[in-house]
């Protein structure tokens, strides 16, 4: 990456998100559904990333990218049976394509130019 050239918020976002689907699914190995995470969860743990808290990108409109990129796959809503009072929330995991492409990302990141 040439000198003086900031990275692409959109690309640091979508990187940032892979990075923690990823770390939540080797963290909870083996308790499946602790694997996984929410749209909500991924606002809060997000939310002072540089481009999101500037408001240039949007966690949803990212994480919409990558499920139709099929780096990042939705489970349904009620996948997981729990009896709550609240509407049931779809929760996201990284796919074999996904962990692909962010160590690729990193790979690239980590070069001297």
């Amino acid at each position: 990456m040439p000198t003086g050239e900031a990275p692409d918020p959109v690309r640091s976002t979508l990187v940032a998100i892979l990075q923690q689907l990823n770390r939540a699914e080797s963290v909870h190995e083996g308790r499946e559904r602790d694997q996984s995470l929410t749209l909500a969860d991924l606002e809060r743990i997000l939310r002072k990333l540089p481009a999101v808290e500037d408001g240039q990108v949007k966690v949803a409109l990212a994480l919409g990218l990558l499920v139709r990129n099929a780096f990042v796959e939705a489970e349904a809503a009620g996948a997981w049976g729990g009896r709550s009072a609240a509407a049931p929330k779809a929760r996201y995991r990284i796919t074999a394509t996904g962990k692909q492409f962010l160590i690729d990302a990193l790979q690239k990141s980590d070069r001297i130019a």
